[in-house]
């Protein structure tokens, strides 16, 4: 453990810096909405504290227009510098047009185009650099370094916690009583330690929630360590919170004003978006609905507190609406995983006259979404399949109804190498060579599939490819190769020289029914 000590925090001073943050100039007072029909589908009064109606679709606006606003003449005509995926760099880009102040964002490659344009659009400079938040960040603060721009750093500033801080004091002015808790979309901890510490002082009994990705639980592994580290992998999906390492001081501010971490899948986070959409006819991006995933889990699992008598107030931030259209499909897709209402199936039946109709009889009038059968000349076959389901509980009434036919079904709703990879190709078996199976994500850059080829020793055959992106900063490819076990160690070797985060996926139940040779 680091010898690091925390920074020690005035947490008066930091509310007082939120009440006096000049954010107004360019932030609006956003609504905090009652969601009716979510509230009657969940059994408690759901409000959202609609961020993604700023200008910028984001609450960073606030933060970086705040702490800009701070600068003093020398440091505004040095200009400004920052790093951020895409919804920093626009508040960023749009304080700067404001103050009449040069502007140099450093993005990821990666980044969606949709918030590069942006970013440009409002003024500001671009450069694409890495393949991350980190690597792009890295780059900001040696140019600021070289040339005395000041660096506006995304969440881990008083002035940005402050601009951030006054979406909590919003909250508390509109909402007609005291909330029974508030939920958080976290990253690197500016939104959620702002509104945190407000709260602490003027609604101490409501409970503040920080709700992260499964992927990139920054704040969960620095509760876990006592410190913030640096994650080993950050899963990019919620892109707008996908950094490796959570704040120093947001860390610090989180240790006395949040009162629990909550971790979402990527399916309950689409799922949320779909309910975003439902609520308001707006389609968020993975990150602002991110919060909303959390209060519908913490509901379904009945650990969301419960205030007075008025209902039980829960109140949710909606955070960002800069989605690339080219997601959406995606995002449809996995909603309804998340939400329980699609199930993905294999079914075991026998390869014999009758056999498909009694197992079609078995279905019912249930829904299908897809249907995936190959003739195999064995004694056996294997049926993917996709049905609408309402509810977890459908799931397992479905899995009943086929056990009392005789047929045996193994539930792939939740295996990520069914939902991402095998329903696109199932139909097609290797041969009977010794074979290895790996998923990899690969940086959403030219030249990546190429680095990933080269690194490999000729003498590996690949012999099974596919691919696919939903606009996200990483690409993720499932790879085959013929390979005798003994050469496995030296295949695996040269595999993790290629620096892409690999899954060996040779023993996946899926890859074993639809693809093993």
């Amino acid at each position: 453990m680091s010898d690091v000590k925390p920074p020690k925090i005035d947490l008066d001073d930091l509310r007082a810096r939120v009440d006096a943050a000049q954010v107004y100039g360019l932030a609006q007072r956003t609504p905090t909405q009652f969601a009716p029909k979510l509230s009657a589908a969940l059994g408690r009064n759901i409000w959202l504290k609609r961020e993604d109606m700023q200008d910028v679709f984001s609450f960073k606006i606030r933060g970086a227009a705040n702490r800009i606003a701070q600068l003093n003449e020398a440091e505004r005509a040095r200009g400004v510098v920052a790093a951020s995926a895409g919804n920093h760099a626009q508040g960023v880009a749009a304080a700067a047009q404001y103050y009449k102040i040069n502007a140099l964002i450093f993005m990821p490659v990666t980044t969606p185009p949709i918030k590069v344009s942006a970013v440009q659009a409002r003024g500001a400079q671009t450069k694409l650099i890495g393949d991350n938040y980190d690597d792009a960040c890295e780059a900001a603060i040696k140019y600021a370094d070289e040339t005395g721009a000041v660096f506006v750093h995304p969440f881990d500033e008083r002035d940005v916690i402050a601009g951030q801080g006054t979406v909590g004091k919003e909250i508390l002015e509109q909402m007609p009583r005291q909330p029974s808790a508030v939920y958080v979309c976290t990253g690197g901890g500016g939104l959620v330690s702002g509104i945190g510490a407000w709260f602490d002082r003027y609604a101490p009994n409501a409970k503040v929630f920080a709700v992260e990705a499964e992927g990139a639980q920054t704040l969960g592994q620095a509760l876990a360590a006592g410190q913030p580290v640096s994650l080993n992998h950050v899963d990019g999906f919620a892109d707008g919170t996908a950094v490796r390492t959570f704040g120093q001081l947001t860390f610090a501010i989180c240790r006395q004003v949040v009162d629990g971490h909550i971790a979402v899948s990527n399916d309950e986070i689409c799922a949320a978006v779909k309910d975003v959409f439902e609520a308001t006819r707006t389609v968020v991006e993975p990150a602002g609905a991110q919060a909303l995933a959390g209060v519908i889990q913490h509901i379904k699992s009945g650990e969301a507190p419960y205030i007075g008598e008025d209902g039980g107030d829960l109140v949710v931030t909606i955070s960002g609406a800069n989605v690339n259209f080219d997601r959406i499909g995606h995002m449809v897709d996995r909603a309804e995983f998340g939400a329980g209402e699609e199930m993905l199936f294999a079914a075991t039946i026998p390869e014999q006259a009758g056999a498909f109709l009694n197992f079609v009889r078995a279905l019912g009038q249930r829904a299908v979404t897809e249907f995936n059968y190959r003739f195999a000349e064995r004694q056996e076959a294997h049926v993917l399949v996709g049905l609408k389901t309402r509810d977890m509980t459908d799931r397992a009434r479905v899995i009943e109804d086929m056990a009392a036919q005789n047929i045996h079904v193994t539930d792939l709703s939740h295996d990520r190498l069914a939902k991402r990879h095998l329903r696109h190709m199932v139909g097609g078996r290797g041969n009977n060579r010794a074979e290895a199976i790996y998923r990899f994500e690969f940086p959403e850059r030219p030249g990546a599939l190429t680095q990933f080829l080269e690194t490999l020793d000729a003498r590996w055959n690949i012999s099974l490819f596919h691919y696919s992106n939903h606009g996200a900063a990483e690409g993720h490819v499932l790879c085959g190769f013929h390979v005798e076990a003994a050469d496995i160690p030296a295949l695996e070797a040269q595999l993790a020289g290629t620096g892409y985060p690999m899954t060996p996926e040779t023993n996946n139940p899926a890859y074993g029914f639809f693809l093993r040779g």
